[in-house]
């Protein structure tokens, strides 16, 4: 039996807060399902959601969730102690503020290599300013091996903010499935279920959870204001605005008090990204707060010229004037601008998708990140 184990992939235990839709969430899913050299294992703090679970496929994955009640991650550090000596994992993986915690049952138990992933800001804290949360990331700081910063913006604050020397930072960006998400041929797809199918119409749209950071209030603003500042083109230009979330009922109410509700649709969340990106002119994301959003990188491999914020990891993404536009966080009338800069001008428009669909192929398909991922994690096991 020795003899046996000792041929088995070592293990990696991904380590979140919860396991459900999620840009965080869904980067897991694609290294789980993509690297066969190692073996996997999801541990959520809180929940295990089946049907997001449902998306990995590789084999043999188990899923733990330890139900954890409101206030600090101790009372399930017993219950998390007990499950990493029995699972014996190779590797903790932990990410983001919420499970950061976890890294002090991971040493106890003396997991050989214990890393941590920082993919965005906190909602309470979009600016990384929050002496709280510096003070929290430096305590755990002597539990981490090697963070991995998906930007260089986040690699940034963990050297600056939080006193991580940089020789324990590993960036690595995200990467989008390039088959999945790839431009329509010729003209744009109908989306199933949408009202807008004829041809002549300009759809705008965004794909997220719609809550505090990602503010798609802003885009609902900015598109009435594109239709105050430019009416001729109330007959052709159309939001989607796909999600669910606190923010979806304000955007909603906002359209309808401008007398737009049949210029907008907002179906709630999807499962059909794919197609619903396909199906679009342009993409916005107009949040406060940014990692390294998966929702651009799906937008630009389906050829599409995306208008995002300036925060976080999104210039680092977007080239303004080359793949799309960059405007400021809040900014209802920069937003309302590239929008109509956008629709009047199809050519140009097209242009920067193209753009955007090669700079994707080039420096963020999935097999550079699993590459990266799994070169991190041998040398980790190698040097531990």
């Amino acid at each position: 039996m020795a003899a046996l184990n000792a041929t088995r992939p070592p293990l990696v235990v991904h380590l979140v807060y919860r396991f459900d839709t999620g840009g965080l969430e869904n980067g897991v899913v694609n290294l789980i399902n993509r690297m066969p050299a190692y073996r996997h294992a999801v541990v959520a703090m809180t929940e295990v959601v089946p049907a997001f679970a449902g998306r990995v496929t590789a084999p043999d994955v188990a899923f733990h969730a330890l139900h954890k009640p409101p206030g600090h991650g101790a009372q399930i550090y017993p219950a998390l102690l007990r499950l990493l000596r029995a699972l014996r994992p190779a590797i903790v993986h932990t990410r983001n503020l919420a499970a950061l915690e976890c890294q002090v049952p991971a040493a106890l138990a003396r997991v050989p290599v214990r890393l941590h992933g920082e993919h965005g800001r906190n909602v309470e804290d979009p600016d990384g300013l929050s002496r709280r949360h510096q003070w929290i990331r430096r305590a755990y700081r002597p539990f981490v091996h090697r963070y991995v910063a998906l930007s260089r913006d986040l690699a940034g604050y963990l050297e600056h903010r939080v006193g991580v020397p940089p020789r324990r930072i590993e960036q690595i960006y995200n990467g989008v499935d390039i088959d999945r998400f790839h431009p329509a041929a010729g003209a744009r797809v109908p989306i199933p279920g949408c009202p807008y199918d004829d041809p002549s119409l300009w759809l705008v749209g965004s794909v997220g959870r719609m809550h505090g950071v990602k503010a798609q209030t802003l885009l609902a603003r900015a598109f009435v204001r594109a239709l105050e500042q430019a009416p001729a083109l109330r007959p052709r230009l159309r939001l989607v605005l796909v999600g669910d979330g606190p923010l979806r009922a304000e955007a909603q109410q906002i359209i309808d008090a401008a007398g737009a509700s049949e210029l907008a649709w907002l179906p709630g969340e999807r499962s059909d990204v794919p197609a619903i990106m396909r199906g679009l002119d342009a993409f916005v994301l107009p949040s406060q707060a940014e990692g390294i959003s998966n929702t651009i990188l799906e937008a630009m491999a389906s050829g599409l010229p995306v208008v995002a914020t300036a925060v976080g990891g999104n210039p680092e993404l977007v080239v303004a004037g080359a793949t799309g536009e960059l405007v400021a966080a809040d900014d209802v009338q920069a937003l309302a601008g590239s929008l109509l800069n956008l629709a009047s001008d199809a050519a140009r428009s097209k242009a920067l998708g193209r753009a955007g669909r090669e700079r994707v192929e080039r420096q963020f398909s999935l097999p550079s990140m699993v590459a990266a991922y799994q070169g991190l994690y041998d040398r980790m096991r190698s040097a531990r």
